[in-house]
């Protein structure tokens, strides 16, 4: 299935009209949603025994250029986050048990936006993030778990993408984006600190030259 989308996408855009270009002091805004893949890194061991969960995200983007190749670009993602097979405590019933986790985040990405290829079609942008905790849960008892979580979530974003026009300042994206956490997700933690990572492919549609 994968696959199949991946080969409808590049035959789309070498349908569509490529021309027009975004240049200085041009603002582009966007919307867009994903899959995304998370983990934990414990400590420098990213084969720690978690196992990977899908979830998705939902947001918003927005794009200044400072020349025809390089922008400033910051997104708003609503970002579903966590880890499988995840080790839990309860204190309340004395139980312990292995479950999944559910965080979810709102993230604040900030990164410079490289434009290259000859038609300026491709980006790749980096840059650091901060993410505010929304709500975590670990899956088994349903047990609400944010109060031993941090408030935020620092780290480094990346990206690369694909974008083609189906209007006059309406574009299709596609791209494949990733973060990786610098900070503990955990608060009061003694043991080895636990990061986030997670990958995401998205999709979704811009509108330039406002």
């Amino acid at each position: 299935m994968k696959k199949l989308i991946i080969i409808a996408f590049i035959v789309l855009c070498c349908s569509l009209n490529l021309n027009a270009q975004a240049d200085k002091g041009d603002f582009e805004i966007g919307t867009g949603l994903g899959l995304n893949i998370s983990n934990v890194v414990v400590g420098s061991d990213s084969n720690n025994g978690t196992r990977s969960k899908t979830g998705f995200n939902l947001g918003v983007s927005g794009e200044y250029y400072f020349s025809d190749r390089w922008g400033i670009k910051a997104k708003l993602i609503y970002d579903s986050k966590g880890w499988g097979d995840g080790f839990f405590d309860n204190e309340l019933t004395n139980e312990s048990y292995i479950t999944d986790f559910n965080v979810t985040y709102l993230t604040v990405p900030v990164m410079a936006n490289w434009h290259f290829g000859s038609t300026r079609k491709w980006y790749l942008n980096f840059g650091p993030y901060i993410g505010f905790l929304l709500n975590a849960e670990e899956d088994r008892g349903g047990t609400d778990v944010k109060d031993a979580f941090n408030s935020t979530d620092f780290g480094i974003a990346l990206g690369v993408g694909y974008k083609f026009n189906v209007g006059e300042n309406t574009k299709l994206f596609v791209e494949y984006d990733a973060q990786s956490g610098l900070s503990d997700v955990f608060s009061n933690n003694l043991g080895s600190s636990v990061r986030n990572g997670r990958s995401s492919f998205n999709i979704g549609i811009i509108l330039n030259n406002l």
